[in-house]
């Protein structure tokens, strides 16, 4: 899947900006970033539901939005509503789904008891759909979107209403589809789903700001995080809040997680900052993780200029 320079603009509002992408085959590639930061609008225009304003886009050797009908028979689409009927059981969803998708009956049926059993609904077949937990219909909600054997398949934040144990649970059904050769794109907005992915895009305000691995994006971060512990923390990170190459202090705990701008802000200079306060503190290298690299790549951007000022 390639995309270039893919944007969309509804009036004055760019909803996604000039997006380069390239997902590989059988990858796990993730989309993170705050609500209104492109997630779902990018992806409606990679799967044909959404014509772009601007750009090129590849799916699957088809070019899109002009062979989007061709791609919708080889790809799934499940969203964080799960599309159900909650007065149809587990089996008569399926059923439908298989129907909708023009599956011959014999293979549908066979496709339904496969899924039935992957997916463990043995015992709730004759469970209507609406009477299910969370996690239940979320499992319920991905076998449907397989159920024709989809190439590639769309997730739009699914795990936003299910537990932490049915999240697990998800993402290792996720991985399985992968290892079969099914290609993902997931939007989250959940740092330890992000985490989970092969391949992850930043997006904020529609403008990709980071893509690459989770290695590969944390690595780029070395030397530009730190921990402080102090015994008044509040305090602490009110000083270090206003130090120059600060970029973020966050209280986790009883410790601060500071992010530097660069790697040449000096430790001792947070140090010495904190003692010039009064306050003791200790100051130790920490590993940079997805919430530095979210917050570096976005903290400090400026807002995008109205359309007016923009043309000027």
């Amino acid at each position: 899947m390639k995309a270039r320079g893919m944007s969309k603009h509804f009036g004055a509002l760019r909803a996604v900006d000039r997006v380069d992408l390239t997902v590989p085959r059988a990858c796990v590639y993730g989309f993170l970033g705050p609500n209104g930061s492109g997630k779902s609008t990018t992806i409606r225009m990679l799967c044909g539901l959404l014509t772009p304003t601007e750009g090129e886009i590849e799916v699957l050797g088809l070019k899109i939005p002009q062979q989007a009908e061709a791609l919708r028979r080889r790809i799934g689409y499940m969203t964080q509503k799960f599309s159900l009927f909650e007065d149809l059981t587990v089996r008569e969803n399926l059923e439908f789904l298989a129907a909708v998708q023009e599956i011959p009956k014999a293979r549908a049926r066979e496709r339904i008891d496969e899924l039935i059993e992957q997916y463990h609904f043995g015992d709730r077949q004759k469970q209507l759909a609406g009477t299910m937990s969370g996690g239940q219909k979320q499992r319920l909600a991905l076998a449907g979107a397989v159920i024709h054997g989809p190439e590639l398949l769309f997730l739009d934040e699914p795990t936003s209403a299910v537990d932490p144990e049915s999240r697990r649970d998800f993402w290792e059904k996720l991985f399985e589809l992968a290892d079969g050769g099914t290609t993902l794109l997931v939007s989250t907005h959940y740092m330890d789903e992000a985490e989970r992915c092969h391949r992850l895009a930043i997006l904020d305000r529609g403008v990709l700001v980071a893509d690459g691995t989770p290695a590969e994006l944390t690595d780029a971060l070395a030397g530009r995080s730190v921990e402080v512990l102090a015994a008044q923390p509040r305090k602490a990170q009110r000083v270090l809040v206003a130090l120059d190459g600060v970029l973020s202090v966050a209280q986790i705990g009883n410790s601060l997680r500071v992010l530097l701008a660069d790697a040449d802000t000096a430790e001792s200079n947070i140090l010495a900052a904190l003692r010039e306060a009064g306050l003791d503190a200790e100051v130790n290298k920490a590993k940079p993780n997805l919430e530095d690299v979210f917050v570096s790549a976005t903290r400090g951007r400026d807002a995008p200029a109205p359309a007016a000022e923009a043309a000027a």
